[in-house]
């Protein structure tokens, strides 16, 4: 009995270890909080069938609303903007319409929104302390500082999964990371 207790105080100690964890780097500190943003949006993405791709909400005032499919391709073109201006390369022009992408199809728009993260998490270590404050110009929440347009793009990440959240939820999904808590509301 007692290497069991041993055991689990060593492990219960290694958790603690790791919770008191944090960031060491400016772009530590955003990516793991654009990594969990990232997260959610990909698992609400994929939980929606793709025969509602097309939904968009009707009861209320929803004129000229994007349907799902618009919202996860204009996070994903809007994504490619956000880090392209912090690369100094042109980004996509239209991401408010979905931007230049052909994808349509579910596996397409769920490949495109992931490439448009893994370019982000790409982009995203090139800030440091001295690049932190270094200027962004461009359509995309400029002008701005590095560190400025990478909070911008979690910030659209996070309002635009608050709004697809309720497109699931009027199609009788529950969130995926809602589901993880066993919670039907949340």
């Amino acid at each position: 009995m007692k290497p069991i207790i041993g055991l689990l105080l060593f492990f219960t100690a290694s958790c603690a270890l790791a919770q008191d964890e944090v960031p060491k780097t400016i772009a530590q500190s955003i990516g793991n909080t654009l990594e969990f943003a990232q997260g959610g949006f990909m698992a609400a993405a994929e939980a929606m069938p793709e025969a509602k791709y097309s939904f968009i909400p009707n009861l209320g005032d929803f004129k000229g609303t994007r349907s799902f499919a618009e919202q996860v391709k204009h996070v994903a073109c809007a994504n490619f903007g956000f880090f392209n201006e912090m690369e100094g390369k042109t980004p996509p022009e239209h991401c408010e319409k979905g931007g230049p992408s052909k994808a349509a199809s579910k596996a397409e728009l769920l490949q495109y929104l992931q490439d448009s993260f893994d370019y982000g998490n790409k982009v995203l270590p090139t800030i440091t302390e001295k690049t932190a404050l270094d200027r962004v110009d461009g359509p995309y929440a400029g002008p701005n500082s590095k560190l400025g347009i990478a909070a911008a793009a979690l910030w659209h990440i996070s309002d635009h999964y608050g709004q697809i959240v309720e497109y699931l939820r009027m199609n009788g999904i529950v969130p995926p990371p809602t589901q993880k808590y066993g919670l039907a509301v949340r």
